[in-house]
């Protein structure tokens, strides 16, 4: 049996999938460049014309792959697209997705976001049974599945496959013919509908990980894919249906603290507002005498504005990030500090010196960026820097497709917040709480999963961490 060599940390990505369009590559290209926030490692594209399922999945950014040529190898009128995540394990083109298989249901292919947390046990089951496996992935398992199921049509294939997975998944199918997505039970990930209207009248489906891929091609959202269910779209047109019933809702709180763009509806609700709701009750909970509030961008911006708003303190963006640092560079043979965070950030002098700084971010996790900014900040002249963090101290991982290090690698489940506070070297260092983090994504009924700010976990915990499984 193959050593199982799985990356060490979970991973988010951005999932695409277009129906009945004749641009159906190139909308889901555009699509994947909106969702390119979500995955920097690799990307890819799988079309189908009718007949037969192309694909192109290649390391890099979206724009750099899919260029006109690439785009004209993908015809027909529906394509799934992904884009996936950096991690410190198996960046290699295997790992890249939509997966594809030629099996007794036709060909397929496959795109998913999430993290399934009982696949190494699945998958040594399959080896046993005889399937060979060729990327470390936990989405090849769901192909196997498929293709080793006794059930005639994908459908009913694809739903066996899912009766058997457990955790995190939102998944885009691509046939010769149609288009199927399906949710996990506990909602875990999120997984939008649109629709395009035609100028021949005709309508198109679209689904994403954000809405903000529907903005760029003037789809119009309708709603998300429900936990537990499974959309079709087809010749036969749209068939929803329950492939399993909707357990506890446990959607990730994290994309409204960090992941998702603001400028996205995710789990229905408006990231901004989240998140600016976010910064207001931070201000309430740990107000300070300051003259300037600074966002660390750019996940931080929309909280600072909220902090700023509820607390009276001018809003100023001291912090520019540069957007354009590659994934390699050359770094200077004479140790310069901080040399990592400098090439990110650089602080706008005149608007910190003297003054005392309120800087706020979307999360504090190993406490080793959070220190070298402040002290970048306190260089460029801040008299004082009082940290903010708009969410509740990170003390779990998380087992359901995010990438967050070991438990003991996050600097709140080893320190109390006067620890941390002292590591990073501020004046004073405020956490969201999580009853205001409640309150911030109006989570009224209990639909959100706080795991890696509470340590209690939606689902049977699977010890994965030592197996090192590569994720999404």
């Amino acid at each position: 049996m193959p050593d199982l060599t799985f990356d060490k940390l979970h991973e988010e990505c951005g999932v695409f999938a277009i129906y009945g369009h004749p641009e159906a590559a190139n909308l889901a290209y555009l699509g994947l460049y909106a969702l390119q926030h979500r995955g920097q490692e690799s990307a890819g594209i799988a079309s189908s014309d009718g007949r037969k399922i192309h694909c192109i999945r290649k390391m890099g950014h979206v724009a750099d792959i899919f260029t006109p040529d690439a785009l004209n190898q993908l015809p027909g009128e529906l394509a799934i697209g992904h884009t996936r995540y950096s991690t410190t394990g198996d960046t290699v083109i295997l790992n890249a997705q939509p997966l594809s298989v030629a099996c007794n249901k036709g060909q397929i292919a496959v795109a998913h976001n999430g993290n399934i947390t009982n696949a190494a046990e699945l998958r040594s089951e399959l080896e046993r049974e005889g399937s060979i496996f060729q990327a470390t992935s936990d989405t090849e398992v769901v192909l196997h599945l498929v293709a080793r199921s006794r059930e005639r049509t994908l459908s009913a294939a694809l739903r066996d496959a899912l009766l058997q997975l457990e955790g995190a998944f939102s998944l885009v199918f691509i046939a010769e013919d149609r288009i199927i997505v399906a949710r996990d039970p506990h909602g875990f990930r999120p997984l939008a509908m649109g629709q395009l209207e035609l100028s021949d009248g005709r309508t198109s489906y679209v689904f994403a990980s954000e809405t903000c891929a529907f903005d760029l091609i003037s789809a119009a959202y309708i709603g998300e894919v429900a936990p537990g269910e499974m959309v079709i779209v087809g010749p036969e047109g749209v068939t929803r249906e329950r492939y399993t019933p909707a357990k506890a809702p446990a959607q990730c709180v994290f994309e409204h603290v960090y992941f998702s763009r603001p400028d996205s509806l995710v789990f229905g609700r408006s990231v901004a507002q989240s998140r600016e709701m976010m910064g207001r009750l931070l201000a309430r909970e740990y107000p300070v005498e300051a003259d300037v509030v600074v966002p660390v961008p750019d996940s931080g911006v929309s909280a600072a504005i909220g902090y700023a708003a509820e607390s009276n303190i001018p809003y100023q963006q001291a912090l520019i990030r540069n957007h354009y640092v590659g994934r390699t560079f050359i770094e200077p043979s004479q140790a310069i500090r901080d040399f990592g965070v400098k090439l990110k950030l650089n602080p706008v002098r005149h608007l910190l010196e003297g003054k005392r700084v309120i800087l706020v971010d979307d999360s504090l996790v190993r406490g080793t960026t959070s220190r070298k900014i402040v002290r970048m900040v306190r260089q460029a002249g801040a008299r004082e820097v009082h940290l903010r963090i708009s969410c509740p101290p990170t003390i779990s991982p998380c087992y359901y497709g995010v990438d967050t290090p070991s438990q003991n690698e996050l600097i709140a489940a080893r320190h109390s917040v006067e620890g941390i506070r002292q590591y990073v070297e501020a004046d004073s260092l405020g956490y969201l709480s999580l009853e205001s983090l409640h309150k911030a994504v109006d989570d009224k009924n209990q639909r959100f999963c706080y795991a890696c700010y509470t340590g209690q976990y939606p689902t049977p915990l699977v010890q994965i961490e030592d197996l090192a499984y590569s994720k999404c």
